[in-house]
């Protein structure tokens, strides 16, 4: 699949969202997404008096069987599942596994945009969103999923999930090395057991090929890498990308 194509996709999702006079916005953001600025204005000008979440392709409902496999998994008596949507802006993805989950789970949505987080926490208020498992929480945090390290510790979360995010980087200008960066602190904040979900529109030659040589290039010794596909929507295949640190790696 060629950049270009990748590049359309993302547009037309872009633009979904804004009207002609914000042409100027999308072209900027298409070469430039993993820029703070520019997705503080995205989303200040795509807002609107009646919020309403923002899915860049589909919802929990699509992939709900990806990832309520893995909170089971990791569920245990005496702790927390503990969730990171990564790149979250202001999709439902984080509170629908809060909400649903049987299992208690500690969930933190974080995006690098400070105005994504403000919507969503100002959503999450007024609906008064109640989990299904008492225990639980969500939380939103305003985070640059380039740097986990400040904030998450070797071990400490077991499931991370990654909508988009990482497409994001990959077709920026200046994105690639960051996504890498990226890939390689999840699998160093992830539990031996825990797994990084990414849901993507690219290919799998490309994807798996990518995720095994980036992991190798940070000095990590590996990671077991599955693939299986999500569904089609609008004339796009969607894969789910199971990404395990092996217990070497975590060194």
């Amino acid at each position: 699949m060629s950049p270009f194509s990748k590049c359309c996709r993302s547009s037309w999702r872009v633009q979904a969202c804004f009207s002609r006079r914000h042409s100027s916005l999308i072209t900027e953001l298409m070469e430039n997404m993993d820029k703070r600025s520019l997705w503080d204005r995205f989303y200040t000008e795509s807002s609107s008096k009646t919020f309403q979440n923002f899915e860049w392709f589909f919802g929990f409902d699509s992939v709900r069987d990806f990832i309520m496999p893995l909170l089971q998994s990791s569920a245990r008596p005496d702790s927390p599942v503990r969730v990171l949507d990564m790149g979250c802006g202001t999709s439902a993805l984080g509170p629908s596994i809060y909400r649903s989950s049987p299992f208690s789970v500690h969930v933190t949505c974080a995006d690098i945009s400070a105005v994504a987080v403000r919507l969503m926490q100002e959503k999450t208020a007024l609906k008064a969103v109640q989990p299904n498992n008492p225990s639980s929480l969500l939380r939103f945090e305003e985070l640059d999923c380039t740097q986990l390290d400040r904030r998450y510790g070797p071990n400490s979360l077991d499931v991370i999930v990654d909508k988009g995010t990482t497409d994001a980087l990959l077709r920026s200008r200046e994105g690639r090395g960051k996504a890498s960066l990226m890939l390689q602190q999840c699998l160093k904040a992830l539990h031996s057991s825990g797994s990084l979900l990414q849901f993507s529109d690219e290919d799998p030659d490309a994807r798996l090929l990518w995720l095994e040589s980036a992991a190798r290039h940070h000095g990590l010794k590996g990671a077991d890498v599955g693939v299986q596909e999500v569904g089609q929507l609008r004339g796009v295949y969607y894969f789910c990308y199971q990404v395990t640190p092996l217990a070497a790696a975590k060194c």
